[in-house]
């Protein structure tokens, strides 16, 4: 049961039109797919909501939960193919000496995410993605626990959810960018279909802007989730990897 709308985010599939040669499917995922995960490090801190562990897994589960929740089911298959390629373009880049891994970093290692996403979208819908599943090769020594993953998932964000929706629409989240850019359409409908049907307890800004390099965050003293210009050009260079 979808927790949202889904004609609520009709705009979003496809995104909003740009120039034919700049349309991607892949890259327009991702944009979502990383402001879903920035959208949860807000959450967390302005909600005061409790994490077990590291913070960057919680926002990587919210993500993909976001994706299963709001939209239906082609769609977020959609949706979360591309957004699960994603992380293994950012391993092979990493694999061509485009980047190197940071094992320092709060995030987990990109191969561990890609699995990790693969086996929560599946165990939230089994039989219809089975064919999800043995695509992305998820082996079936997980899988059998993806289901369970996916309840407790749903059990600690699922329920932040339904606070925010029971607050009715809103307009407490406010995006600020050039609305020109793919990465400014896609996250501005985003923002406008949220504010339709949610409401946050403080305001939360959304800003894209050039950050001198391909970067998304969330700043706490600032209450805004920035997302980087530059990362629209890095996702393009992933998908012609890939």
């Amino acid at each position: 049961m979808n927790r949202f709308i889904p004609a609520a985010l009709a705009a979003l599939m496809p995104f909003a039109a740009v120039a034919e040669e700049a349309e991607s499917s892949f890259v327009e995922a991702n944009i979502l797919g990383i402001f879903y995960h920035e959208l949860a490090h807000a959450l967390i801190d302005l909600e005061q909501v409790p994490i077990f562990g590291q913070e960057e897994d919680a926002a990587d589960v919210f993500s993909i939960l976001m994706i299963h929740t709001l939209f239906e089911e082609e769609a977020a298959q959609a949706l979360a193919y591309d957004a699960a390629w994603g992380f293994i373009g950012e391993a092979e880049m990493r694999e061509g000496g485009v980047e190197e891994i940071a094992w320092w970093d709060t995030h987990g290692p990109d191969e561990q995410r890609f699995y990790n996403t693969v086996c929560l979208f599946y165990g939230a819908n089994p039989d219809a993605r089975e064919e999800f599943a043995k695509e992305f090769d998820l082996p079936q020594e997980r899988a059998e626990y993806c289901p369970m993953e996916y309840e407790q998932a749903d059990a600690s964000w699922g329920v932040l959810l339904d606070e925010l929706t029971a607050r009715g629409a809103g307009q407490t989240i406010t995006f600020e960018g050039d609305t020109d850019s793919l990465t400014a359409q896609v996250i501005a409908e985003e923002v406008k279909a949220l504010n339709n049907e949610l409401s946050l307890s403080t305001q939360l800004t959304v800003r894209e802007e050039s950050c001198g390099e391909a970067n998304a965050f969330y700043d706490p003293e600032a209450r805004e989730v920035v997302f980087c210009s530059e990362f629209e050009d890095h996702l393009r260079q992933m998908e012609a990897q890939l």
